[in-house]
């Protein structure tokens, strides 16, 4: 190859890089502005904190992984869905946990040990077992199909209706809504929809078209660019909260993006279309079962019920590992 051939390839590859970060950027920034927009019209209308939160916010830090999917999906770049989920769900355990334990030991209510991570947990087989296809009926593709999609949507309504019973009893703080005129509210809900939209649909075809041109599958970029990318929301969040000597909403943040990413957005995106899995997603989708099971049982090492620095360094590292596996998996 001659060398300006491949200077004009490493430009290219910068390029999309950019555009994914903006595409990224927009998305995050699109969220955003829908979940305050949002939130201050419900809060007009009497819709309670709590409602709100379950709905309107919960939508919002996880409209960035929806988006991607759904565009994704009906782009039919499946493995950039697959791998979004699945690369986000280990990022926000062994990258962001990892991250918050550092700023501090992060102490776990006992429901979260025994109830949530277990859920999560519960979610991460689930996704294996509906996509081994192959090996326990012996068909020809693995595929996320429309009555999987819809069992997920059912695990999540049973999520949610504990979620509720935790909030009535008093087992998490109601966020502070700021309320705006009502035409600011509504154009951030546009502008919320259309950044959405915009986003999603630049970072999937950059993503792509980067994926191509380094010849890299779209499983691996999306288990890790766009999969760090859309659990940004999450990384403010959890380390945020850390700083200021909130555990439980650092971890309790993870924990339940984890379980929504899985019942609800692989839920809704194999619902409304199906989702062909790649053979070589198996190994990350395995990953992920590890981690949440070595998240459970790190919980029981050292000070009980809290996740310490030295685990948290521990994390990074193990985060880091993954990251050179995916590169030599290619």
């Amino acid at each position: 190859m001659l060398k300006s051939d491949r200077c004009g390839i490493i430009c290219l590859m910068f390029i999309h890089l950019v555009l994914i970060a903006v595409g990224l950027a927009i998305l995050v920034f699109g969220a955003e502005i829908l979940v305050r927009g949002a939130s201050s019209i419900s809060k007009k209308l009497g819709i309670p904190s709590l409602v709100i939160g379950l709905t309107v916010v919960a939508f919002g830090t996880s409209a960035p992984e929806l988006v991607v999917n759904l565009t994704s999906a009906f782009k039919g770049a499946s493995e950039i869905a697959v791998g979004n989920i699945i690369g986000s769900n280990i990022a926000n355990i062994l990258l962001i946990l990892g991250t918050s334990a550092l700023i501090i030991n992060l102490k776990v209510q006992r429901s979260t040990v025994w109830k949530e991570i277990p859920f999560a947990l519960l979610a991460a087989i689930a996704v294996l077992l509906m996509t081994a296809d192959n090996a326990l009926d012996g068909s020809a593709v693995n595929v996320i199909s429309r009555s999987d999609g819809l069992v997920l949507l059912g695990f999540f309504a049973i999520f949610m209706y504990y979620t509720v019973a935790l909030f009535k009893n008093g087992g998490a703080d109601q966020e502070e809504i700021k309320i705006y005129p009502n035409h600011i509210s509504t154009l951030m809900i546009l502008a919320g929809l259309f950044a959405l939209f915009f986003g999603g649909n630049l970072l999937v075809q950059e993503a792509t078209a980067l994926a191509k041109l380094a010849g890299l599958s779209d499983l691996l970029i999306g288990l890790t660019i766009v999969a760090i990318g859309t659990s940004l929301p999450e990384f403010a969040t959890s380390v945020i909260a850390a700083k200021k000597g909130q555990p439980d909403i650092a971890i309790g943040n993870i924990v339940g993006s984890n379980i929504f990413n899985i019942f609800f957005i692989l839920g809704v995106t194999g619902s409304i279309s199906p989702i062909p899995v790649a053979s070589n997603a198996f190994a990350s989708i395995v990953v992920c079962i590890i981690v949440t099971t070595l998240l459970f049982f790190a919980l029981f090492v050292g000070k009980k019920h809290t996740l310490e620095r030295w685990q948290g360094v521990l994390f990074l590292v193990l985060y880091l590992l993954y990251s050179i596996f995916l590169v030599y998996q290619g």
